[in-house]
């Protein structure tokens, strides 16, 4: 199927009107970006002990078989002059929110699933969805210097393919071409995945990809045409329905812009394991500010507040619960985190830690009684130092001030610090 460069299909509905936008090689462009020597060499940007993992890797190291998720010892068997950077989280967050700002300049419907990448519903604007793939290019390479990939589909899933097929191709030199819009024709949807690999399904792993091959599914198309009864017996009966919807081209899911999602959440993982609640109270605190942050800047506020532990086997658990009031503070969510952390015996070791606020609601309508006690006070107390944090980093940028340990002792502290 070939990609298209008209400017048609920008009606409503079924129109083509969802665009799928992915930031090229992220964490690598942004630090080639910021230090021009790293231009045109192979960057990657992870941790680089025992365990360490590439997270992110330029397309000139991508060319020698770098990617994501590898070792970092394999990349530099793979690579040896490659550069290892740490990473800076904040920055990449600051160009993220200038970014998503770029996004929203199109519409306000825009759904991000990262720091590097986003849906948009463009169904209300007045250009064709295609057009307006090619202007978010053009926007955040002259503004950030970045390149990104724009699928435009009617549904999510074909948009995020399509934003895939329109990446460049890794090179010593830097990427090679691509080609930066990549629109499935309204209509034609099947045809266009019919000779696909099913493996590019969202959900085919590898042992769903073995079972499916062991029944004979190579291609979407073969996938779309298997009785629905029989894939249930192969992949069980929730999965085989997801399968079967997307291999026929339904997805239903709207783009959920981050007034109207149900959470909001930031998890990390650790290039070792982390044995005390101590260090990943400190985690905890870092990432309850980042989730509060998105909370304040959405204008909306959570009640439950839960905690996500992934031990060194892969193993997962989470723990609830839900404040008397909701609340956007990061020290409060902070808190309420620490205490789900103290009940869950972290000596396996934990090599993922996760927060994330839920029942969310419009802040402004939030109903704060005279005789406050417990969080709801907490949230209340907190509210104007909340405030100035959030003027200082609009000033300032986002580095300008973290959470600290500063403002009382035990399990839940948690304050406010400057960099030094």
């Amino acid at each position: 199927m070939a990609m298209s460069n008209s400017t048609r299909g920008g009606g409503r509905g079924r129109s083509g009107a969802i665009l799928h936008v992915d930031m090229d090689a992220f964490f690598a462009s942004v630090e080639q970006g910021r230090r021009p020597e790293l231009k045109g060499l192979p960057v990657a940007v992870g941790g680089q002990g025992r365990r360490g993992v590439v997270a992110s890797a330029s397309y000139e190291a991508r060319a020698y078989g770098v990617h994501s998720a590898m070792p970092s010892g394999r990349a530099r068997q793979l690579c040896p002059e490659i550069v290892f950077l740490p990473g800076d989280h904040e920055l990449y967050s600051e160009v993220s929110g200038r970014i998503m700002g770029i996004l929203r300049s199109f519409t306000p419907l825009v759904e991000p699933l990262s720091v590097d990448e986003a849906f948009l519903d463009v169904s209300g604007a007045h250009r064709p969805p295609v057009e307006i793939g090619h202007l978010i290019r053009r926007q955040v390479r002259s503004q950030e210097g970045i390149g990104c990939a724009v699928g435009v589909a009617a549904v999510k899933f074909l948009a995020k393919l399509g934003s895939k097929l329109a990446k460049p191709q890794p090179d010593p030199a830097g990427p090679v071409g691509g080609i930066g819009v990549f629109e499935v024709p309204v209509g034609r949807e099947r045809a266009f995945l019919a000779p696909r690999p099913v493996g590019d399904i969202w959900g085919v792993g590898p042992a769903t990809l073995s079972r499916l091959s062991r029944s004979g599914i190579a291609t979407i198309g073969e996938l779309a045409e298997f009785p629905l009864e029989r894939l249930e017996k192969v992949v069980g009966q929730a999965h085989a329905r997801h399968l079967h919807s997307l291999a026929n081209a339904v997805d239903p899911r709207p783009v959920a812009s981050e007034s109207t999602v149900k959470s909001m959440s930031r998890e990390e993982t650790f290039a070792r394991d982390v044995y005390t609640h101590e260090a990943l109270g400190a985690e905890l605190a870092v990432l309850s500010d980042s989730v509060a942050a998105r909370l304040r800047e959405a204008g909306v506020a959570g009640r439950t507040v839960t905690v996500k532990v992934r031990f060194g086997d892969f193993s997962t658990i989470t723990r609830s619960h839900t404040l008397a009031g909701s609340v956007d503070s990061g020290v409060v969510l902070a808190r309420a985190a620490k205490r789900l952390l103290q009940a869950v015996d972290v000596a396996p070791g934990v090599r993922l830690i996760g927060v994330g606020v839920s029942d969310l609601e419009d802040s402004g309508q939030r109903q704060l009684a005279l005789d406050l006690t417990g969080d709801g006070a907490r949230a209340h107390s907190w509210h104007e130092v909340d405030r100035a944090v959030d003027l200082i980093r609009g000033k300032f940028g986002s580095g300008a001030i973290r959470p600290g340990s500063a403002a009382d002792s035990g399990p839940g502290a948690t304050g406010w610090i400057r960099p030094g």
